[in-house]
């Protein structure tokens, strides 16, 4: 399995960010470190616990969120009440990757974790990427929309039958329907791309990641 993402909460009230923390710890695929109640304290736990998105308030009591967010190197949602366009457009020029106004429904929460691991799987890794991925990335985490379907052709459903319920490398998988590791790669990272299956790293003797493929349930 995949190390879930780590997500660090940064709100000055302590109920709120416990409600955050039980909503993501009941996500799959998501942890949520130790929420946090200022500026300080996040900028150490981003630097001592890596986390792989911030949630933060924009308005805490020794700084600005967004400020944090435009130095942070991480991922980051502002969470705020603050409902007026310009703080929205600053959000947003800081680098955040969404905004969610307070209060907001729990599936508000859900939908954009969600939308955020998709697009975190298609850019998983370190393999170049084509514009189409770059593309379906920013439309799964803006919630754009996608085809209901996407008709298959024979060779992929061979490769989907391969991977099974386990997880395989390209080469393996090639071996397993009868074509090249190439081939298998190209209908795997198209595969990947419309998130019909995840890609994983796994670390072999010799130190260097090998990209895996398993179908999403």
């Amino acid at each position: 399995m995949t190390d879930p993402l780590r997500v660090l909460i940064l709100d000055d009230d302590f109920r709120v960010g416990e409600l955050h923390r039980a909503i993501i710890d009941e996500q799959p695929g998501f942890i949520a470190l130790e929420p946090v109640r200022s500026i300080a304290e996040a900028r150490e736990a981003i630097r001592s616990a890596h986390p792989d998105l911030l949630l933060a308030d924009v308005f805490l009591p020794d700084g600005d969120g967004i400020a944090l967010v435009q130095d942070a190197s991480v991922d980051a949602v502002l969470i705020s009440a603050a409902d007026d366009a310009p703080t929205v457009r600053r959000a947003l020029r800081s680098g955040a990757l969404g905004y969610l106004l307070k209060p907001f429904e729990r599936r508000a929460l859900t939908g954009l974790l969600d939308r955020y691991s998709r697009y975190r799987n298609i850019l998983a890794g370190d393999r170049p990427v084509r514009q189409d991925d770059t593309d379906r990335a920013l439309a799964i985490l803006h919630g754009s929309g996608e085809p209901v379907s996407v008709s298959r052709s024979a060779t992929e459903q061979l490769v989907l039958a391969a991977l099974g319920d386990g997880e395989a490398s390209a080469a393996e998988v090639g071996e397993r329907v009868g074509i090249s590791r190439a081939t298998a790669q190209r209908h795997l990272a198209s595969l990947a791309a419309r998130t019909v299956v995840e890609v994983r790293l796994r670390y072999g003797a010799t130190g260097r990641p090998e990209h895996r493929y398993a179908a999403r349930t």
